[in-house]
């Protein structure tokens, strides 16, 4: 007798997220659509019931709500309303039939988990669930949400004997794990890791801080924790709006990934670069630190009104800049080279503060033999983003240069 594709599938050892994806069968997909899923099993309790879980975490929309808020709209007290929370989950937990619409999601997350070695950041999991969920929601934040409150839900409430919650850690953001997971080794390796970090006081791109962890002790000592087999390809959950992941080596090394997600101290900045979570570079506390990075990641000079979209843009915070308040910014600390017209560019890159007048007269000094006009202007275009007429405008300054042999020098003053 033949295998049908999913017999086959069970056979090649395949996950069931890859039996799903792979054999694209609707009613299966569906058992990872976690909003219908929540939907089914709430349809079997009364109508108040339903209505307190979907306040209570947000299963209508985005917003969760408060105790208050919910009473407030019933007409009961805060405690009657946790009463009613805590029943109606229990008479979820205890329906006979649960586990018919829960297992392919826990086989799913099971599957996530062990990939990622066993400890995964909440809202890393939650988005790759929703990746899988309903044929995925990337660029529909608000659709997005909505599943992730659904799958938090789930989760959180009805997988309890299956996952864990890990909850104000010192080690880790709020996360979940594998019911018997022991995090010993995560813990140990993370905060090796912290210690190397603050060491070298660098950025990294995510696979020069995947083979920095390779190089720990800590990995030495526990690889085969790490040393997993990856089946899962998560490549649509990487990456930005700024920047994108190399997914191979992320697919490859997903539990040590997942470590740098979970950490605590460590943390990945809006341009894809990991470092200490309270460096300015990762979460940037001023006006001044946005420009910095709006600038080092641009590699170029940048007008200030356009740094000033580009930080409203990616949104560090909600504050929003203002062009004015960035352009004072820009003025007043010496890092920062006006080299154009409102053109901005970092002194690290080797601009010198000055106008064309100053890098024309910083050139000559240096040279000393003096040069033709062409070489000037290549030369002060390396500096300035200014028309080549400004240059040769300066260059007509009879009390600064003199021009022998068709070659510009500065004038020797007389005695």
């Amino acid at each position: 007798m033949e295998n049908t594709p999913n017999q086959g599938a069970i056979a090649d050892g395949k996950s069931i997220l890859d039996q799903i994806l792979n054999n694209n069968q609707a009613e299966q997909v569906a058992r990872l659509d976690a909003v219908e899923i929540t939907e089914n099993l709430l349809s079997q309790l009364n109508e108040r019931e339903r209505d307190v879980l979907r306040r209570r975490f947000g299963l209508a929309g985005t917003e969760k709500e408060t105790l208050e808020n919910i009473g407030a709209a019933h007409k009961l007290t805060r405690e009657r309303i946790r009463q009613i929370e805590t029943s109606s989950v229990k008479k979820l937990r205890a329906l006979k039939n649960l586990e018919e619409y829960i297992i392919s999601l826990r086989r799913a997350i099971n599957q996530l988990l062990e990939e990622h070695g066993g400890l995964m950041e909440k809202d890393y999991l939650l988005n790759n669930l929703v990746n899988f969920s309903a044929g995925g929601l990337r660029g529909k934040e608000e659709e997005a949400t909505k599943h992730k409150n659904h799958l938090d839900f789930l989760i959180s409430r009805l997988l309890h004997d299956h996952f864990e919650e890990v909850r104000s850690s010192k080690h880790f953001k709020d996360s979940f794990k594998l019911k018997h997971q022991v995090l010993d080794h995560l813990e140990e390796t993370a905060n090796e890791l912290v210690g190397k970090i603050k060491e070298v006081k660098q950025l990294f791109a995510t696979e020069e801080l995947i083979s920095k962890l390779k190089e720990l002790e800590s990995f030495q000592k526990y690889q085969d924790k790490f040393d997993l087999n990856y089946n899962l390809d998560i490549s649509n959950v990487l990456g930005g709006e700024l920047f994108q992941e190399n997914a191979d080596v992320i697919n490859a090394n997903k539990a040590l990934y997942s470590l740098l997600q979970a950490s605590k101290q460590i943390e990945q900045n809006k341009f894809g670069h990991w470092g200490l979570a309270d460096w300015r570079e990762i979460r940037p506390k001023t006006i001044n630190d946005k420009i910095y990075l709006v600038l080092k990641n641009e590699g170029k000079p940048m007008h200030f009104v356009d740094i000033t979209t580009k930080i409203n843009q990616i949104s560090f915070d909600e504050k929003p800049a203002n062009a004015a308040t960035v352009h004072n910014e820009l003025i007043l600390d010496d890092k920062y080279v006006l080299v154009g017209r409102g053109l901005y560019s970092l002194k690290e890159w080797g601009y010198k503060q000055g106008t064309v007048l100053d890098v024309i007269k910083e050139i000559l000094e240096k040279d000393g033999n003096g040069l033709t006009r062409d070489q000037i202007i290549e030369r002060v275009l390396d500096q300035r983003l200014v028309k080549k007429a400004t240059i040769v405008l300066a260059l007509m300054d009879r009390d600064l240069f003199e021009k022998v042999d068709n070659r510009y020098q500065l004038k020797k003053k007389e005695l």
